[in-house]
């Protein structure tokens, strides 16, 4: 057991914030000594996943939390100068509901509280608090606002209410992040602990793996806000400590209060979130009344469906490749996929919607051409079923359907108003730092000539999944100049530190899909 976890770390999906891999933090914990680390993006949990997976591979125990943004008033609210001043606040879960719970809590941020940032409020926090530890944050967080303007009431009173909805699970958090203002908030947090009996928990904010990436950061940071490095009046943190520190380090820093070391790892031993992965969960296909199961009623809509494809007597050929199909389609337990699929696409045949005759592996089912689903045959072009659904490969089937891209939005509204609208939602798209964007954004950053950065952003490769390492490797002019020009080697050194990472998120231009549950979803690409 470590003597120390970091509760309070930002990934690259603290968008041009955090600059923090996912990859890495699981491997830098492990080499650090510990067996335990935390997420907490700014208000969304992309990575949570991700990071589940990857501290699981490295034998590290994933904790998964959120830093949320809190709306001064209510969530909606947004009334400008006054509702766009929000709060932060840690948030971790204990268990798979206070997971449920915290993304519940994301979620209606977006939905509902959506002002220049995700936010919450104190009346859904309070509805869905259960199964969360709560950390009052840093120099942002409501309490340190409020002490740092001398409301020494209105501190306590907002970590009394705190107090009250979480219990034991509230925590006043301090950090070693070598930031002036934070040294006289750290005296001042410690004294309001102890007169209201509430726990001290020290994090260190971390938003980069090593303290030589502080200067990477604040690159980050400029291509974040447009600024530049010479920009006096520029986003910056004034510190190289916001790093994934040691234990040593941290015990260190907090040798006079040893109890905030100590919480830490009690903390992680109550977050316990375990992720099952396989068990789809598939929304619930309205059949006729007249059959007894969904699959009595997909069965005769293929039958039907081969008869009018192939003639009221199919050879056996025909009959055994859909039965064989059915079976694996039920046994896999994808009829209601099916189902589904084909209603939205009948839908749109019966509409006027135009609808492309199939792409991809789904154009191997002879149930899919059957029904409709495609219009290519699988019979006369020799196409295998078994690329598409194979029971020795269990994944999501995926069928890829075009529509018209004046209608496709009939179609998504249609899957909305039979399904309910907060149960269908549209995927989400991350564009992320090429090597070319990245030179240039780094070289804006530092000034470097316009003319210069595109000269070097055009020595890379115009290949797919290029990258400058292997642009380096295969361009013997831009090896030459990252050898002997300062300036060019600083711009590529500090892309290819930045390189790859998510830029902005997006609605994805093809995607439409049904959400029954937090985390399940079940997609059929609607491509424009």
């Amino acid at each position: 057991m470590s003597n120390f976890v970091h509760l309070h770390i930002h990934s690259e999906f603290s968008l041009l914030d955090g600059a923090n891999r996912i990859k890495d933090l699981p491997k830098r914990a492990k080499e650090l000594g510990m067996d335990s680390i935390a997420i907490t993006d700014h208000g969304v949990m992309y990575g949570a996943i991700d990071f589940y997976k990857a501290c699981k591979a490295e034998g590290v125990k994933p904790i998964i939390g959120c830093e949320v943004y809190v709306a001064p008033r209510s969530r909606f609210d947004k009334e400008p100068n006054v509702d766009n001043k929000y709060n932060h606040l840690i948030l971790l879960a204990k268990n798979n509901q206070g997971y449920k719970n915290l993304s519940k809590l994301v979620s209606l941020g977006f939905v509902d509280g959506y002002y220049y940032k995700p936010r919450i409020d104190l009346e859904i926090l309070e509805k869905y608090h259960e199964g969360l530890i709560c950390l009052s944050a840093c120099l942002a967080g409501a309490v340190n606002q409020a002490l740092l303007n001398g409301q020494n009431e209105k501190a306590e009173e907002i970590a009394l209410w705190h107090k009250n909805v979480f219990g034991e699970d509230y925590y006043i958090e301090i950090q070693n992040n070598g930031i002036q203002e934070q040294v006289l908030a750290n005296q001042k947090l410690v004294a309001l602990a102890r007169k209201l009996d509430i726990p001290l928990v020290a994090t260190n904010d971390a938003h980069y793996l090593r303290k030589e990436d502080a200067y990477n950061h604040e690159v980050l940071l400029c291509i974040q806000t447009g600024k530049r490095m010479s920009d006096v009046d520029r986003m910056r943190f004034d510190t190289d400590e916001l790093y994934v520190k040691s234990p040593e380090e941290m015990i260190e820093y907090f040798k006079a209060f040893p109890e905030a070391i100590e919480n830490t790892v009690k903390i992680a031993e109550k977050c316990n979130v375990e992720f099952e992965f396989g068990n789809t969960i598939l929304p619930n296909y309205d059949v006729p009344e007249e059959f007894e199961t969904h699959y009595d009623y997909f069965k005769k809509l293929c039958e039907d469906g081969i008869k009018n494809r192939y003639g009221e007597n199919p050879s056996q050929e025909i009959i055994d490749r859909m039965e064989y199909e059915l079976g694996v389609i039920k046994r896999m337990g994808y009829v209601d996929y099916f189902l589904i699929v084909w209603d939205f696409i009948h839908y749109a045949k019966t509409h006027g919607i135009s609808v492309g005759p199939g792409r991809g592996s789904g154009a191997g089912s002879i149930i899919a051409y059957a029904i409709e689903i495609t219009d290519i045959d699988p019979m006369k072009y020799n196409l295998l079923f078994e690329r598409f659904l194979n029971p020795d490969r269990i994944s999501m089937p995926d069928f890829d359907v075009d529509f018209c891209y004046e209608h496709r939005q009939d179609v998504i509204d249609y899957v909305s108003e039979k399904y309910g609208h907060d149960h269908v939602s549209q995927i989400i798209t991350f564009g992320t730092m090429s090597a070319r964007m990245v030179i240039r954004d780094v070289a804006r950053v530092l000034d470097v000539p316009y003319s210069e950065a595109d000269s070097l952003a055009k020595m890379i490769p115009n290949e797919l999944h290029i990258t400058i390492k292997k642009a380096l490797e295969q361009n013997k002019e831009l090896k030459d100049r990252y050898e002997t020009d300062e300036t060019v080697k600083k711009v590529l050194d500090i892309a290819m530190g930045l390189e790859g990472m998510p830029r902005q998120a997006s609605t994805h231009a093809c995607r439409s899909c049904y959400n029954k549950r937090s985390s399940r979803y079940l997609c059929a690409t609607i491509c424009t």
